[in-house]
C-alpha cells in the first residue's frame, strides 16, 4: 500500500509516467543494455526485444501497478506478479538485478520527464517501483525454496534422450538429467527454461511447456518452430530444429508456471490453440494416471489436421477418460479429422457445465476472444486462468 504522502502525487503524475511510459521504457532498455550488454546477450529475449513485445509487457505492467495502488489501495494484481515472478524464476532472476532495474529505469524517466521530476515526484514513484519489486522478490524466493534450490540457481545440464519430428513445425524432444539423478517432479502445466549457446556466442533461453505427466522419468517439451521472420525472433526455436539431436546436453531450469492442474472434482476445460495444447498434454496425462472421472470438455483450435502436434496422443488420452469430451477446430479441416468443425473456436457450441473452471494456453487473440466468449455465456472472470507464451500484453485478471 502506497504512503499518505504519495498517493495523491503518483495520482497526479500518472498521466504524464503512463503518457510517457512507452517512451521511458525504450529508453531504459537502450541504457540496461549499453551497459550490461550481457544481459541482452544471456538473459533478455532478443526476439521480444527487437519486436518490442518485452517494452510493451513492462510499460504495461508498471502502469498497471501504479493504477490499482490508487485507484484500489487494498487490492494487489496477484494475478499479474504470479505470472512475472515464475518467469523471472525459470530464468533464474535475482534480488540484486532489481536494483541494477531500479537504477537505469529511474534514469530513464529523469531523461524523459525532465524537470517534471522532482524530488517528490521521484521518491513517490520510487515507492511504486519497490512495493512492486519486493512484492515480486519474495514471491520469488517463495518459488526457490518450493523448487529446493537457492536463488537464481535454477539450472542443470539436461541430455536429450530422443527426438520426434510431430508435425512439419513442431519437433519434441525428451530430456533427462546428465548426472543420472531423477529428473523430478512437476505440476502438471508448468513450464522449463532452456538455454543454449547459439552460433553468434549468445546464451539465449527459452521457456517451453512440458508436455508430459509428471508420472514420466523423463520430461518432454515440444517446440514449434516460429518461421518466416527476419531478425532475432525465431532464432532459438530454428536453431533446435536444426542442431538439436539424441544424445545432446541442453542447460534447463527447473520447472515453474502458475497454470497447473487443480485439485478436486469440479468440471474444467482445456482449451487450446496451436503450441498451446502442451501443457494441457501434461494434465491429460496426469487426470488419466489418477484414474480422474471428473467431467472434462477438451477444445483445440488449430490451421489444420496435419498442423496439430500431438493430435493422436489427444485423443486417446481423451478416450482413456470416462467423462471427457473433445472438440477441434480447424481453419482448413480434412478427412484426416472427420468430426472436426470447420473455422475457428465457438466456445457458445458446447455445453458448459456450472461451476465450470477455464484453463487456456495460446496466441493472444485467441486468449481474448475465447475468454469474452465463456464470460458472456456465464462463466465467472474468477474461472478463468490462461498462459500466455512469451510476454504478457495482456492483463485479464482471472
Amino acid at each position: 500500500m502506497l504512503s499518505e504522502q504519495s498517493v495523491p502525487v503518483v495520482r497526479a503524475t500518472l498521466p504524464a509516467v503512463g503518457g510517457a511510459i512507452g517512451e521511458i521504457t525504450d529508453r531504459f532498455y537502450r541504457n540496461l543494455f549499453t551497459a550490461h550488454p550481457e544481459l541482452l546477450r544471456d538473459l533478455f529475449n532478443r526476439g521480444n526485444q527487437a519486436g518490442g513485445a518485452q517494452k510493451q509487457a513492462l510499460a504495461g505492467a508498471i502502469a498497471g501497478f501504479a493504477t490499482m495502488l490508487v485507484d484500489r489501495p487494498g487490492a494487489r494484481p496477484d494475478v499479474l506478479l504470479s505470472r512475472i515472478a515464475h518467469k523471472h524464476a525459470s530464468l533464474g532472476i535475482t534480488s540484486e538485478q532489481y536494483k541494477i532495474v531500479h537504477r537505469h529505469l529511474f534514469d530513464a524517466i529523469a531523461e524523459v520527464l525532465g524537470d517534471a521530476v522532482t524530488p517528490e515526484v521521484a521518491a513517490a514513484w520510487d515507492e511504486v517501483y519497490w512495493l512492486m519489486a519486493n512484492a515480486l522478490i519474495a514471491l520469488e524466493a517463495r518459488l526457490y525454496e518450493e523448487a529446493g534450490v537457492a536463488e537464481g540457481e535454477v539450472w542443470r545440464p539436461m541430455r536429450v534422450t530422443s527426438r520426434r519430428q510431430e508435425t512439419p513445425d513442431v519437433a519434441s524432444f525428451t530430456l533427462f538429467p546428465a548426472d543420472g539423478e531423477p529428473a523430478g517432479r512437476f505440476l502438471p502445466g508448468q513450464y522449463v527454461s532452456v538455454q543454449t549457446e547459439l552460433p553468434d556466442g549468445a546464451r539465449q533461453i527459452r521457456q517451453y511447456s512440458l508436455s508430459y505427466g509428471p508420472g514420466h522419468t523423463e520430461w518432454r517439451i515440444s517446440v514449434k518452430r516460429v518461421s518466416g521472420t527476419t531478425g532475432p525472433d525465431g532464432e532459438m526455436s530454428s536453431w533446435l530444429h536444426e542442431n538439436l539431436r539424441a544424445g545432446d546436453t541442453l542447460m534447463v531450469s527447473a520447472p515453474f508456471g502458475g497454470l497447473t492442474l487443480p485439485d478436486g472434482d469440479g468440471p474444467l476445460l482445456l482449451g487450446s490453440a496451436g503450441i498451446g495444447c502442451t501443457p494441457m498434454l501434461s494434465m491429460l496425462h496426469e487426470l488419466v494416471a489418477t484414474g480422474s472421472t471428473r467431467r472434462l470438455i477438451v477444445a483445440h483450435a488449430d490451421r489444420s489436421p496435419a498442423d496439430h502436434a500431438h493430435r493422436e496422443e489427444l485423443a486417446w488420452l481423451v478416450r482413456a477418460l470416462p467423462n471427457a469430451e473433445c472438440h477441434l477446430w480447424y481453419e482448413t479441416p480434412d478427412g484426416a479429422a472427420p468430426r472436426a468443425r470447420a473455422g475457428r473456436k465457438d466456445v457458445g457450441a458446447l455445453d458448459l457445465p456450472e461451476g465450470l473452471t477455464a484453463y487456456l494456453c495460446g496466441p493472444l487473440p485467441y486468449l481474448r476472444a475465447v475468454r469474452g466468449d465463456l464470460m458472456r455465456h456465464g462463466v465467472p472472470a474468477a474461472g478463468i486462468h490462461y498462459e500466455v507464451f512469451g510476454p504478457d500484453l495482456w492483463f485479464g485478471q482471472g
